[in-house]
């Protein structure tokens, strides 16, 4: 544990195009190289491309979408008398979101449409419908969980 002063929360600012802060956090993760303008396009994009597929408002899918990926449990590594064991944690509000971001945007990558705003529209609509392998990837995360429930005492 760090005996220094605890981390302070930085206040981000809201997106200017839907004043969303979860949109601005997702457009922070998805830019590489300080391109911020770059990953603001590829979002806002991906948002037009969804509007235009489903015809449904492409932000409240987005919301649904991170919605359904959020993990509830994880398990953590606890070394116990020589053996190691995967112990089932609760995950706190801000690393479920975090894990939601990075797992759709890291997703999204792996796809091989055109574009990089089609391959996130693409794993947008996926994860909103409950299916794709996000969701899968929360699915095992959970599983995981619940076969060590047994160790599940040794939480600290």
């Amino acid at each position: 544990m760090s005996r220094r002063k605890r981390a302070t929360v930085r206040v981000i600012l809201p997106d200017p195009k839907f004043n969303d802060v979860l949109v601005s956090k997702f457009i922070n993760c998805l830019l590489r190289k300080g391109k911020k303008s770059t990953a603001e396009r590829i979002f806002y994009d991906a948002i037009d491309l969804i509007k235009d597929r489903t015809k449904k408002d492409g932000l409240e899918l987005f919301h649904q979408a991170v919605e359904n990926v959020k993990p509830m449990l994880e398990v953590k590594s606890r070394r116990v008398g020589g053996s190691t064991y995967q112990i089932p944690v609760e995950v706190r509000s801000q690393r479920q979101l975090a894990l939601a971001i990075r797992w759709l945007i890291g997703f999204a990558k792996a796809r091989h449409e055109k574009t990089m705003a089609a391959n996130l529209a693409s794993e947008l609509i996926a994860a909103a419908n409950k299916e794709g392998p996000t969701i899968k990837k929360r699915e095992d995360t959970l599983k995981m969980a619940e076969a060590n429930r047994a160790f599940a005492h040794f939480r600290w």
